[in-house]
């Protein structure tokens, strides 16, 4: 088998084959608006359903909801609306930061100066400076909610139907209307964005209205669209190595003037953008200090990575000190993603891109320094894009990114939230009760394998709910209050480090294929 056949093999065949649908609520609902003629219709019901999602779970409490002193994110992005609408540019990253100062790049407080304008008109004392702290009227919070669902709409949204026209262009109606309704209702995004209170949404977009340009072979327009998702998120950096080695390895096989012209096209891009804070050599290091924080250690809250795992057993932030730790990070992370980049590079491949960016954010969340639960988020993104490829995998790992979060849901109250949308998305899809063998066996003739994922699967699911089951009804022993979400946080890490393997072979493989072949 040659390379452009293992390529139709493993991704054309089996997104094209409508009766690949396993039978779920999701494809009965796309056979009944066949049959009542209204399929022009579909989209825009999906698109009023999400939205009806996301208003929903909006409903509930969010990150520092009534629990002063500080609050939460909520009040962090509040606080920035408050104080990008009074305080000088320039003082930006300087003001009281010790009371959520501003820790974002600048296209973040740029969005956050439009909304705090907006706001102020309705009621200026939403925002008003110092005095508007910890504000929660019911007319604020309405506001601050709708800026996260328009900024969605307006955003990530339109970048998900472009990509599901291109990935399934030539598949039918059904296979596209699928695609839109699973990712769109993905839960992780839903519930830190519109339940947490964030606007991940936004940088995700971005990144995704790069790739679709890349794709469209529009690089120069996709690396303006990727700068600024770095702008507005310095966590889109765990795309930046797939990106970095796709367009190297582009331009290296057509056209090498290309690197000139996206080097170019990169530097006027992040000036635009930076500009108003490059006016000494000491605000330029405030701006990076503050986007960069190494000074709050190899991570903060536990988070389900490697380092944090490993934490359980060998306690490294007392053994080693802050510097070292984070070359060590560095070191382990750049191992980690090295094979899925320079395979990627060598095979500049728009498909296999997506993979890409699936291994290079989830080793970037396993071993980089400084990983936020929410991060996952990342990883999630590319994964649930390839939701309808490889079903198996990719509704696994969302289910298990959708877990790794749960302590931090739980502080905010959301667990009826969570439940709730992670119930609902498995259902609509039914992914658990799809028993098909996962791509892994198109390469491998060790058939018993099958059953060993799928007891795996079903072994991980067991986990979940047990140790949700303990912790609603058995208290965590005084010695050790933080067990469940230890538990949690060496399961998550253990699963992700497995997920990491299984997507590196999934796009390594086909290119060895290609060079045995050649």
């Amino acid at each position: 088998m040659d390379y452009q056949e293992t390529l139709e093999t493993s991704h054309k065949n089996i997104i094209s084959d409508e009766e690949s649908i396993v039978d779920s609520p999701a494809k009965r609902w796309l056979s009944w608006v066949s049959d009542l003629k209204i399929e022009s219709w579909s989209t825009f019901i999906t698109l009023i359903f999400a939205l009806y999602v996301r208003w929903t779970v909006g409903l509930n409490p969010y990150s520092g909801y009534n629990t002063p002193p500080m609050y939460g994110d909520y009040e962090a992005q509040r606080h920035w609306m408050e104080l990008t609408l009074h305080v000088p540019i320039n003082r930006w990253y300087y003001y009281d930061l010790d009371w959520w100062g501003l820790d974002y790049p600048p296209l973040t407080a740029y969005v956050s100066w439009i909304c705090g304008k907006i706001g102020s008109i309705l009621d200026p004392t939403w925002f008003a400076l110092d005095s508007s702290r910890g504000y929660e009227s019911d007319e604020s919070k309405l506001f601050m909610r709708s800026t996260v669902l328009i900024c969605d709409y307006l955003i990530y949204v339109p970048a998900v139907l472009v990509f599901v026209n291109w990935w399934f262009a030539g598949n039918s109606w059904k296979k596209r209307e699928l695609a839109v309704l699973l990712i769109l209702l993905q839960p992780a995004l839903i519930l830190i964005d519109h339940g947490h209170f964030q606007y991940n949404s936004v940088m995700l977009g971005l990144t995704l209205w790069a790739v679709n340009c890349f794709f469209y072979d529009h690089d120069v327009l996709g690396s303006i669209f990727f700068c600024l998702a770095l702008s507005f998120k310095q966590m889109a950096l765990y795309f930046a190595p797939a990106i970095f080695s796709y367009l190297l390895g582009k331009c290296i096989k057509n056209d090498i003037r290309g690197v000139m012209k996206l080097g170019i096209t990169v530097i006027i891009t992040f000036g635009i953008v930076f500009y108003p804070f490059l006016g000494t050599l000491e605000q330029i290091s405030q701006v990076i200090i503050r986007i960069f924080p190494l000074q709050r250690g190899l991570y903060e809250d536990k988070v389900a990575n490697i380092w944090c795992a490993i934490n359980v057993i060998i306690k490294l932030r007392e053994i080693f000190d802050i510097s070292l730790l984070a070359k060590i990070s560095l070191i382990t992370t750049l191992f980690a993603i090295l094979p899925s980049c320079i395979y990627l590079g060598s095979n500049p491949d728009k498909r296999y891109l997506i993979y890409g960016l699936a291994n290079s954010s989830l080793a970037f969340f396993l071993f980089s320094f400084q990983v936020h639960e929410k991060s996952i988020l990342l990883p999630a993104l590319p994964i649930c894009l390839l939701i309808l490829d490889d079903v198996f995998w990719c509704s696994w790992f969302i289910n298990i990114a959708i877990f790794s979060m749960f302590p931090l849901l739980k502080k905010d109250k959301l667990i009826l939230s969570y439940f709730t949308v992670w119930l609902m998305w498995n259902w609509i899809g039914s992914f658990i009760k799809k028993d098909t063998k996962p791509i892994i066996l198109k390469y491998l003739s060790w058939v018993s394998l099958h059953n060993l994922l799928i007891l795996l699967s079903y072994l991980s699911y067991f986990v979940m709910a047990l140790i949700h089951i303990l912790e609603f009804n058995i208290p965590p022993p005084k010695r050790y209050p933080d067990i469940y979400i230890v538990l949690n946080v060496i399961f998550s890490a253990g699963m992700f480090t497995i997920f990491l393997l299984y997507f590196n072979y999934q796009q390594i493989i086909p290119f060895l294929i290609k060079r045995k072949a050649e």
